[in-house]
Protein backbone atom coordinates (compact mmCIF):
# COMPACT_ATOMS: atom_id res chain seq x y z
CA UNK A 1 0.00 0.00 0.00
CA UNK A 2 1.22 3.54 -0.95
CA UNK A 3 1.08 6.30 1.47
CA UNK A 4 -0.84 9.33 0.91
CA UNK A 5 1.10 12.39 -0.60
CA UNK A 6 0.77 15.48 1.69
CA UNK A 7 -1.93 17.23 -0.37
CA UNK A 8 -3.81 13.86 -0.43
CA UNK A 9 -3.65 13.97 3.57
CA UNK A 10 -5.41 17.25 3.96
CA UNK A 11 -7.60 16.60 1.72
CA UNK A 12 -8.71 13.60 3.81
CA UNK A 13 -8.90 15.74 6.70
CA UNK A 14 -11.48 18.03 4.90
CA UNK A 15 -8.99 21.10 3.49
CA UNK A 16 -9.96 22.07 0.14
CA UNK A 17 -7.31 22.10 -2.37
CA UNK A 18 -5.82 24.07 -5.00
CA UNK A 19 -8.24 23.88 -8.20
CA UNK A 20 -11.30 24.53 -6.52
CA UNK A 21 -12.86 27.78 -7.24
CA UNK A 22 -13.44 28.97 -3.24
CA UNK A 23 -9.82 29.45 -3.17
CA UNK A 24 -9.89 32.03 -6.03
CA UNK A 25 -12.40 34.30 -4.79
CA UNK A 26 -12.57 36.90 -1.99
CA UNK A 27 -14.48 35.31 1.04
CA UNK A 28 -17.46 37.75 1.89
CA UNK A 29 -17.02 39.60 5.24
CA UNK A 30 -19.22 39.14 8.60
CA UNK A 31 -21.38 42.13 9.38
CA UNK A 32 -20.43 41.88 12.83
CA UNK A 33 -21.94 42.44 15.91
CA UNK A 34 -25.39 41.39 13.74
CA UNK A 35 -23.35 38.14 12.21
CA UNK A 36 -21.80 37.33 15.62
CA UNK A 37 -23.53 33.57 15.94
CA UNK A 38 -22.48 32.97 12.51
CA UNK A 39 -19.23 34.58 12.91
CA UNK A 40 -18.77 32.00 16.00
CA UNK A 41 -19.94 28.89 14.29
CA UNK A 42 -16.88 29.44 11.40
CA UNK A 43 -14.51 29.78 14.35
CA UNK A 44 -15.45 26.65 16.38
CA UNK A 45 -15.29 24.85 12.61
CA UNK A 46 -11.40 26.47 12.17
CA UNK A 47 -10.97 25.16 15.70
CA UNK A 48 -12.12 21.52 15.66
CA UNK A 49 -10.26 21.75 11.81
CA UNK A 50 -7.10 22.63 13.16
CA UNK A 51 -7.58 20.44 15.44
CA UNK A 52 -7.91 17.51 13.28
CA UNK A 53 -5.10 18.40 11.07
CA UNK A 54 -2.49 18.60 14.34
CA UNK A 55 -3.09 15.23 14.88
CA UNK A 56 -1.64 13.99 12.06
CA UNK A 57 0.65 16.82 11.34
CA UNK A 58 3.25 18.95 13.62
CA UNK A 59 3.87 22.56 12.55
CA UNK A 60 7.09 23.83 14.20
CA UNK A 61 6.99 27.44 12.40
CA UNK A 62 3.23 27.71 13.38
CA UNK A 63 0.16 27.72 11.82
CA UNK A 64 -3.09 29.18 10.01
CA UNK A 65 -6.42 28.20 8.73
CA UNK A 66 -8.87 30.29 6.82
CA UNK A 67 -12.61 29.57 6.20
CA UNK A 68 -12.28 29.27 2.88
CA UNK A 69 -9.74 25.90 2.84
CA UNK A 70 -12.22 24.28 4.73
CA UNK A 71 -15.01 25.34 2.85
CA UNK A 72 -16.44 28.56 3.58
CA UNK A 73 -16.29 31.52 1.96
CA UNK A 74 -16.09 34.14 5.17
CA UNK A 75 -13.27 36.34 6.23
CA UNK A 76 -12.28 34.31 9.20
CA UNK A 77 -8.80 32.74 9.58
CA UNK A 78 -7.49 31.08 12.69
CA UNK A 79 -3.47 31.57 13.14
CA UNK A 80 -1.76 29.41 15.81
CA UNK A 81 1.44 30.84 16.53
CA UNK A 82 4.62 28.63 17.15
CA UNK A 83 5.66 29.61 20.88
CA UNK A 84 4.34 26.95 23.26
CA UNK A 85 1.23 28.31 24.98
CA UNK A 86 0.84 31.23 23.07
CA UNK A 87 -2.64 32.12 22.50
CA UNK A 88 -4.55 31.71 19.23
CA UNK A 89 -4.85 34.94 17.16
CA UNK A 90 -8.68 34.55 15.79
CA UNK A 91 -8.63 37.04 12.79
CA UNK A 92 -12.53 38.23 11.34
CA UNK A 93 -12.81 40.94 8.58
CA UNK A 94 -8.91 41.37 8.95
CA UNK A 95 -7.26 44.11 6.49
CA UNK A 96 -3.84 44.96 6.34
CA UNK A 97 -3.46 48.42 6.15
CA UNK A 98 0.05 48.51 6.95
CA UNK A 99 3.11 46.94 5.57
CA UNK A 100 6.89 47.57 6.76
CA UNK A 101 9.64 48.31 3.69
CA UNK A 102 11.81 45.77 4.84
CA UNK A 103 11.77 42.18 3.28
CA UNK A 104 12.78 38.75 3.58
CA UNK A 105 12.17 35.61 1.46
CA UNK A 106 11.18 32.54 3.35
CA UNK A 107 10.04 29.34 2.45
CA UNK A 108 6.24 28.50 2.77
CA UNK A 109 3.95 26.00 2.94
CA UNK A 110 0.22 25.67 2.56
CA UNK A 111 -2.57 22.92 3.41
CA UNK A 112 -4.64 23.44 0.35
CA UNK A 113 -1.23 21.75 -1.91
CA UNK A 114 0.86 20.16 0.85
CA UNK A 115 2.92 18.96 -1.77
CA UNK A 116 5.15 21.50 -2.38
CA UNK A 117 6.81 24.65 -0.55
CA UNK A 118 7.47 27.90 -2.57
CA UNK A 119 9.82 30.85 -1.74
CA UNK A 120 7.76 33.94 -0.81
CA UNK A 121 8.58 37.59 -0.41
CA UNK A 122 7.01 39.00 2.55
CA UNK A 123 7.05 42.26 5.05
CA UNK A 124 8.81 41.53 8.45
CA UNK A 125 6.01 43.53 10.07
CA UNK A 126 2.27 44.19 8.98
CA UNK A 127 -0.56 45.96 11.04
CA UNK A 128 -3.59 44.23 10.67
CA UNK A 129 -7.11 45.89 11.51
CA UNK A 130 -9.98 43.40 12.31
CA UNK A 131 -13.40 42.96 14.44
CA UNK A 132 -14.30 41.12 17.29
CA UNK A 133 -17.33 39.20 17.58
CA UNK A 134 -18.67 42.09 19.40
CA UNK A 135 -18.31 44.57 16.46
CA UNK A 136 -15.00 46.17 18.08
CA UNK A 137 -12.38 47.21 15.81
CA UNK A 138 -8.76 47.04 16.44
CA UNK A 139 -5.13 47.30 15.23
CA UNK A 140 -2.52 44.74 15.97
CA UNK A 141 0.81 44.71 14.45
CA UNK A 142 2.94 41.64 13.88
CA UNK A 143 6.76 41.00 13.06
CA UNK A 144 8.59 38.20 11.37
CA UNK A 145 7.29 34.66 11.04
CA UNK A 146 4.27 35.93 12.60
CA UNK A 147 3.79 38.21 10.28
CA UNK A 148 4.42 36.21 7.44
CA UNK A 149 1.80 33.56 8.93
CA UNK A 150 -1.15 36.48 9.13
CA UNK A 151 -0.41 37.92 5.71
CA UNK A 152 -0.78 34.28 4.17
CA UNK A 153 -4.04 33.35 5.96
CA UNK A 154 -5.54 37.32 4.86
CA UNK A 155 -4.32 36.22 1.50
CA UNK A 156 -6.62 33.53 1.35
CA UNK A 157 -9.42 35.40 2.24
CA UNK A 158 -8.47 37.79 -0.23
CA UNK A 159 -8.86 34.80 -3.16
CA UNK A 160 -4.79 34.81 -3.23
CA UNK A 161 -2.34 31.53 -2.76
CA UNK A 162 1.58 32.60 -1.88
CA UNK A 163 2.20 31.12 -5.13
CA UNK A 164 0.51 34.66 -6.09
CA UNK A 165 3.41 36.34 -4.25
CA UNK A 166 6.19 34.47 -5.59
CA UNK A 167 8.82 36.31 -7.57
CA UNK A 168 8.09 35.14 -11.41
CA UNK A 169 11.41 32.71 -12.33
CA UNK A 170 10.47 30.99 -9.16
CA UNK A 171 8.47 28.01 -8.71
CA UNK A 172 7.81 25.51 -6.08
CA UNK A 173 9.50 23.05 -4.71
CA UNK A 174 8.63 19.38 -4.08
CA UNK A 175 8.09 19.01 -0.03
CA UNK A 176 10.91 16.47 -0.22
CA UNK A 177 13.50 18.85 -1.75
CA UNK A 178 12.34 21.38 1.00
CA UNK A 179 12.87 19.12 4.09
CA UNK A 180 17.05 20.34 3.29
CA UNK A 181 16.49 23.79 2.95
CA UNK A 182 14.06 25.10 5.72
CA UNK A 183 14.96 27.77 7.93
CA UNK A 184 13.63 28.43 11.36
CA UNK A 185 11.92 31.71 10.47
CA UNK A 186 12.83 34.48 13.28
CA UNK A 187 9.40 35.06 15.76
Amino acid sequence: MTEARPSQQMQSLGVVQQGIPILSQPAEPFGLPAERAAAQTVIDELFAAVDRIGRVHSFAKGMGLAAPQIGIPRTAALVLPPNAGAEPIILLNPTITAVSDETDDKYEGCLSFFDVRGLVPRPLRVSVTATSLDGTITTVTYEFGLARLIAHEIDHLDGLLYTDRMHPDIHPIPVEEYRGTGSTWAY
